[in-house]
């Protein structure tokens, strides 16, 4: 029975980190990005004011509420387009990536909304694996303590085990302790670290919807699927609902189709305040 519970926590340890490594960070689809007669006019055009309001014209058409610090539309200007709602520039991947959360190395992949269900439950396997290996180990340790093993090889196994599960339980449960409350307030990293701003202002708990909602929005509504590692996030990764809109402005919240994206899809979408500045961030 230790055997077999052993390989069924291992089967989900190396799925889940198969999964974080693999599943590429989902980038912001062509409606965000500005065409080859947009950009070219936008880089061609001198006058910076005349740019700001290109951009703020081209956001009146997306439904983008977030702003930079200044209150400004968030430009990437390496990747030539308007940044949805949570979407950031990732340095090391060179593209924008839609909530990112950051950039692991441990992965070697960025974290955003295509694979952050995944490194959660990766952490949480990882946790439950070195927790296994380190109760299951304890026993012999006892035996070592007090001299009742016959191996001197096996006692080196024995200590060297126990020291690296418990090492790395204890790193593991800090950082899984630290994204679950991150989820539970509906919260990226980067938005832990910088208050996003919205086109009313700065609000830290502007995408919290309460504690359920919140584990929904990474996990789904459906809960059969929490613990196996398939996508079920839901949304496109583009619009999220917000705290600080109420049902008639927030198009997530609303009882309207979602937002799709549709080249020949005129639907209107709340315009944005044409006096904000804009500027690039990446």
């Amino acid at each position: 029975i230790y055997l077999i519970l052993y390989h069924a926590i291992f089967v989900f340890f190396a799925w889940t980190y198969w999964k974080s490594i693999f599943t590429l960070p989902q980038q912001p689809n062509q409606k965000f990005h500005l065409s080859y007669t947009d950009k070219e006019r936008y880089e061609n055009e001198e006058r910076p004011e005349v740019q700001k309001q290109m951009l703020v014209d081209m956001a009146k058409k997306l439904p983008v509420y977030t702003r930079t610090g200044s209150g400004a539309v968030r430009f990437c200007d390496r990747c030539h387009l308007i940044k949805p709602d949570r979407c950031h520039h990732c340095s090391v991947c060179a593209v924008c990536v839609l909530k990112m959360d950051h950039h692991c190395p441990w992965v070697n992949n960025c974290i955003g909304f295509s694979n952050y269900k995944f490194f959660l439950q990766f952490l949480a396997y990882s946790v439950l694996y070195c927790l296994y290996i380190a109760t299951t180990v304890f026993s012999y340790f006892i035996k070592y303590w007090r001299g009742e093993l016959p191996s001197v090889r096996s006692k080196f196994h024995v200590l060297f085990l126990l020291f690296v599960a418990c090492m790395f339980f204890v790193s593991l449960v800090i950082l899984f302790g630290y994204h679950c409350w991150l989820v539970s307030r509906n919260k990226t990293t980067l938005e832990a670290f910088c208050t996003p701003v919205f086109t009313s202002g700065p609000e830290k708990n502007g995408f919290n919807l309460g504690f359920i909602k919140n584990i929904q929005q990474v996990f789904g509504d459906n809960k059969k699927f929490w613990l196996i590692p398939i996508g079920s996030s839901p949304g496109d990764g583009h619009s999220f609902p917000m705290r600080s809109m109420n049902e008639s402005q927030n198009p997530l919240l609303a009882n309207e189709e979602p937002w799709e994206d549709n080249e020949d899809d005129n639907r209107d979408y709340p315009e944005v305040s044409s006096s904000l500045a804009v500027e690039t961030e990446t």
